[in-house]
């Protein structure tokens, strides 16, 4: 059974501006912003500007321009928040954990012996939130 996309969405109302976010980057194709629920300091939501509920029915060309602002965004995410590494997650579907229906990527940056938070925990500090993203995006600027 083929789901339609919702427009009104959470993601979608951001990518219209009817909801703020604290954004890290933008082009044409993607929008990155801080999670407000984060699973870690520094975690990264990159969501593309693009009508697909998820993996299984983004359009290859859309896919590839998101993957590609993915691993820009992961590496600034981990150089700005000196993250010893970084964690990926792209849910689909409700079985398989997805809670927005509009494909995004969690960039989470990670460290040795420091357990992720809860999914859809509390909500984090606005101050905080723009604290990390400006480390994020001035490892951007550097890139």
């Amino acid at each position: 059974m083929t789901v339609a996309y919702d427009p009104n969405n959470i993601f979608a109302k951001i990518l219209r501006g009817e909801i703020p976010c604290e954004k890290v980057y933008e082009d044409d194709a993607v929008l990155a912003f801080m999670d407000v629920m984060p699973r870690a300091d520094g975690h990264v939501l990159v969501v593309p500007k693009t009508t697909a509920r998820g993996l299984l029915d983004i359009a290859p060309e859309a896919l590839s321009a998101l993957i590609l602002r993915v691993q820009k965004i992961a590496r600034a995410v981990k150089k700005g928040m000196g993250a010893q590494g970084i964690t990926l997650h792209q849910f689909n579907e409700p079985a398989g954990g997805q809670s927005v229906f509009h494909i995004h990527f969690h960039v989470i940056p990670r460290w040795e012996g420091e357990a992720l938070r809860a999914h859809g925990g509390g909500m984090a500090d606005g101050a905080t939130l723009k604290s990390h993203a400006d480390k994020i995006r001035a490892a951007l600027a550097e890139a």
